[in-house]
Order: structure tokens, then sequence, then C-alpha cells
């Protein structure tokens, strides 16, 4: 502990945005980093708790409190390589995670929890700055060769993980670059693309090898991969979108969240669009119905493109301001949170069901819509109607896409559709195989795919070798 009453002497600060009138003309990253002294002394305020409860909200398990200290006593070097134990990409985490280690902090009883998000995505920046991350290949190599299909957080980080073990590695994408949702589900002013690029570029030299436009299970035969190598990571996304199948539903103008997202993200990074007609909203009344992540996403991304209006849509009863702490915490609590799309500009209307999608001419017009109660029963009365152009679907992702590859693997699927693996040997129902990430537990955080592709591959690695040294 550097500094045993900064939380009492210094108070929270965290990062800043740039004004929204201005963000909103661009797609570049729009947080205001903290200063080197103002980063330290936030890092001074942590109390290195004798329970770190920090610990329990973090799924990477990141030893919060020592690099708390170590930043603190400046130094960044240590802190860095204390981070990287855990996390291998925290500069994803320290700009999309939502920092549930920040709600578990014993300074949240009060409302005021160390900026842990922040510290981490300080150390992490410093790194490359300063030259300190850098490539390291293994010093061994076996004669193991293993897939990886899927390179998104989880598959990334188990590909990394394995190619340092010394292990041959090659990771089997469907689109022309890596990163899965990383780069094309999450917009470029969260999150610039060219973070993914570096560390694709730092594998590279580590010796993993990439492998673009391959559809496994449709553009490669599954068995082939599987006769192939020694052993195959399952590491996709849960694909497979929740639908909203009332009248209406295939008008033009009602789209997925992840028909439109994408589209943006390779305008942005100059690769050509895939899909049919361009979906934009520049002139249009946007409704966005869906009250997370993905939700705030499109409404960040249709302000840019100049929605006319923008409307957010929830069936839940609007949450509260703040949580009861001490019935919730250190647990993830349930309130309402604002992000920066929504200070940019939308409205939102919670405990709202969509009854029918109205169109004219086969192109959506208006959204007929209920409330409901506690329970989800219509409210007699309360039908509303509402105006729309453009209708984003972002309610969230049931399973993984099971045409092609899973179909073919016939591996066992979960009564959710994700295919079936425990958390301690992460194997499918077949031989070889293993999954993890949303593949394995559905949609999830960034952070939680991180950690389930490094103990993926910490028991890959015991499976090929015997033992290992890989931390989980």
């Amino acid at each position: 502990m550097g500094k045993v009453t900064g939380f009492i002497e210094i108070d929270r600060q965290d990062r800043k945005y740039k004004p929204a009138a201005d963000r909103i003309r661009h797609y570049e990253e729009f947080v205001i980093p903290l200063s080197e002294e103002a980063t330290r002394n936030q890092a001074a305020r942590c109390m290195n708790c004798g329970i770190p409860f920090c610990h329990n909200g973090c799924p990477v398990n990141n030893q919060i409190p020592d690099w708390n200290d170590l930043v603190y006593e400046g130094d960044w070097k240590r802190a860095l390589a204390n981070l990287h134990s855990t996390n291998n990409f925290p500069e994803f985490t320290g700009r999309v995670c939502p920092a549930p280690c920040e709600a578990s902090c014993t300074l949240n009883l009060n409302d005021q929890p160390v900026t842990i998000k922040s510290i981490e995505c300080a150390i992490i920046d410093r790194g490359f700055r300063e030259g300190w991350v850098v490539p390291e290949p293994p010093r061994r190599k076996t004669n193991k060769l293993i897939a990886v299909v899927g390179s998104g957080p989880a598959g990334l980080a188990a590909a990394q993980q394995l190619g340092r073990a010394g292990h041959g590695v090659h990771v089997f994408e469907k689109s022309a670059k890596a990163g899965g949702l990383l780069r094309y589900g999450i917009p470029d002013f969260k999150m610039e693309k060219h973070l993914v690029d570096r560390r694709v570029e730092q594998m590279e030299q580590e010796g993993v090898v990439f492998h673009y436009d391959v559809n496994v299970g449709v553009d490669m035969a599954v068995e082939e991969l599987v006769s192939a190598y020694d052993a195959v990571l399952l590491a996709g996304g849960a694909e497979a979108p929740r639908d909203l199948a009332i009248a209406g539903r295939d008008l033009n103008g009602v789209h997925f969240a992840m028909e439109f997202l994408p589209q943006q993200n390779r305008r942005v990074s100059g690769e050509p669009p895939i899909g049919n007609a361009p979906i934009l909203a520049s002139g249009k009344h946007v409704v966005v119905i869906g009250g997370g992540d993905t939700g705030s996403d499109c409404i960040g991304t249709s302000k840019r493109q100049g929605a006319l209006s923008i409307t957010q849509l929830e069936i839940m009863p609007r949450p509260p301001e703040k949580e009861d702490k001490l019935r919730v915490w250190p647990d993830w609590p349930l309130k309402l949170r604002t992000s920066s799309s929504h200070d940019e500009g939308a409205e939102r209307d919670f405990a709202v069901r969509t009854t029918e999608f109205f169109g004219v001419d086969g192109a959506v017009k208006e959204l007929r819509c209920v409330r409901v109660d506690d329970k989800m029963r219509d409210i007699p009365g309360s039908e509303f109607k509402l105006r729309a152009d453009l209708v984003l679907l972002a309610m969230g992702f049931v399973a993984p896409v099971r045409e092609g590859l899973l179909q073919k693997l016939d591996v066992t699927l979960d009564q959710r559709g994700n295919v079936a693996a425990d958390t301690r040997s992460y194997k499918s129902s077949r031989e070889k195989i293993y999954a993890c990430g949303d593949m394995r537990r559905g949609q999830s955080l960034v952070v939680w795919a991180i950690r389930e592709g490094r103990q993926c591959a910490s028991a890959v690695d015991e499976y090929l070798m015997g033992e290992t040294n890989l931390p989980r």
C-alpha cells in the first residue's frame, strides 16, 4: 500500500470525454487520458484491502492492488509486467470493459471506487509508447500443431498463450482481418482498430500464423482441419442474434444491429462492404430496440451518421439511479447506466413492448408499441405509435451459429445452443476439440473471453504435453 491515507486525502478523478458536439463529427476515440501525476494519485487511493474484493469482480484475476502500488511508486515497467501476467490485451479491456472490478471496490461503498480501468489503460498505453511491449517468441518449439477457429478476444488470447508455449498455432478467421467483434462489432470511437493490428503483428512475430477469409465448415472441410492438427480450439462468437418475430418484421429498414455496425466499421477501415444495400441512419428517425451495450453502440453510430432522431426502447422496467449498496455489493449491481452515446443525444423509454412494424410501400414507417408492467403484461390503454425510418434490433445474441462448423463437427451443445464444455478441461464431446469464450459460455464480455481463452490454452497445453506452465 503505497500511500496509507491516499483514499482519505485524494478524491476520485476519472478520464473525461471530449465535448459531444466535437466527437460526433468523427469515429476516433474521444477519451482524454489522465496525466501521469493524476494517474499516480488515483493509484494511491487503493486501500490494498486485506480481502481485495476487486479480484472478485475481475474475470481475468488482475492483481489490481499490486499494480496500483507500482504505479504510485512510479515503477511503470513492473506494473506492465504484472498486468500482462493475467491479461494478454489490457488495451482492449481498458477501453471496453464495463469494469466490474470497480463495482467490487471497497471504496464503491460510498460511490468513490478506485479508477481501476483508467489506471489499467494508462499502464498499457505507456508500455507501448515506451517500447516495452515486444514480441515474446518461445525459447523452444514443440512438434504440436494447434488450430484456433475464430480470432476474437478468446481466440487471440488462446493463440498467443499457446504460441508462447512453443506450439505451432494457426488461427482461422472467416473475415478479411483478425479481431472478430472487437474489429467488426465495437465502433471505432470506442476502440480504434490499430490496437488490434499491432497485437496481431506482435503475435505473427511470435510465430502465430493467421489464415483469413476461411470460414471453416463452409470454405474448408472440418474433418480436414481435425485430422491435420493435434488440437482444435473453437473460439468463435455467439453470433445468432435474438429476433423479434412480429408483424412487419420483413419490412425494409428493420435490421439486426450486427448488420448495421460492421458496415460502418468497414467504411472507417476502408474495407469493402458486405451485404446488400448500405444501412445508413442519415436523415432518418432511428429506433433501437434493446438497452444494452450493442444498443448504445447503435446510438453513437447513428448520431455520427446524421440521424434526425434516435429513440432506444427497453422492455425491462427503468432501473434505479443507484443500487442498494449493502444488499448487492460487491456483486455487479442493476442500476441505470448512461453511456457516452446516450449523452450525445437519444431518448430512452423503458417497459415498452413493440407489437408491430408498420410500413408503407414495403418500408418501415412506424412502430406500434404498448407499455408493460413489471411482470411483462400489457397495460390496457397504454398503446402508442412511434415514427421510425430505421429500426435496429439490439436484443442480444442467443448462441453460436450452428450452420456450417458446429453442424458438421456434430459436437454436443448445451440447452442454450452453446458448445458443451466445462471450465476445467474445456473439452467438447469430441476428442481433440475444445471450446472457449462466447462459443462455450454464450454472449459475454471481452474480459470473460480473454479469461476463457487463457484457461483453455492451459488445458490444451496440459493435454498435449502432460503438464503445463501456462497460467489459468
